[in-house]
């Protein structure tokens, strides 16, 4: 009896059951698959309260990374929106300027110290994207993100702003931002982005 005929693809999940792959060795189409915002299904309080993510701004030829924690999603001007909390003096909140777009990008936890060694250095004065053991693949809009990542949110950028501290009303926030904006390195910008594509590992 002859073989039904498969895709590519679900040739390759088949195979990926019983013989480990080779990231290294494939490319962006055939790690990721693309997903409506709507579609993610992890809890998102899980996501930006306990999963630490990349975020990553610029393109193949100079790009940086940090990591990130904290945070949120929703909608903001009927989009699909993500909001995250970056010191003013973060070089890759520089190149979030700069190219207008980037990626936040999750992982699986056995990928934490990877994640982490990234959060320990800064780009701008230090070759930590080289020295990182994780995997560099472009998005299909030329956005920078890692291969061993299980989730990517590419962003257009929205706003930046940083929050008064008289903007706050409960005791708990007053005394955060108060204590954030002690040294003048140390402020906090809000950064909210457009959600233009989302992709989950196959």
């Amino acid at each position: 009896m002859p073989l039904p005929y498969l895709r590519p693809r679900s040739v390759l999940t088949q195979i990926n059951k019983t013989k480990p792959i080779n990231i290294k060795k494939m490319n962006f189409n055939q790690l990721f698959k693309q997903v409506s915002p709507e579609e993610v299904s992890d809890n998102v309080f899980t996501l930006v309260g306990k999963d630490f993510f990349i975020i990553t701004a610029g393109k193949k030829a100079h790009y940086n990374s940090m990591i990130g924690s904290g945070g949120g999603m929703g909608m903001l001007f009927k989009k699909h929106t993500t909001w995250c909390v970056l010191r003013t003096d973060r070089y890759t909140l520089e190149l979030i300027r700069e190219e207008q777009t980037y990626t936040m990008s999750y992982f699986p936890k056995e990928q934490k110290e990877q994640m982490l060694f990234l959060g320990s250095k800064s780009g701008r004065d230090s070759e930590k994207m080289k020295e990182v053991e994780l995997t560099s693949v472009q998005t299909p809009s030329g956005d920078m993100s890692f291969k061993e990542a299980r989730l990517i949110i590419e962003c257009k950028l929205t706003q930046i702003t940083t929050p008064d501290p008289t903007d706050f009303c409960t005791q708990e926030a007053k005394d955060y931002i108060n204590e954030a904006y002690k040294d003048a390195s140390d402020y906090r910008n809000y950064v909210f982005g457009e959600i233009t594509h989302a992709w989950i590992r196959e």
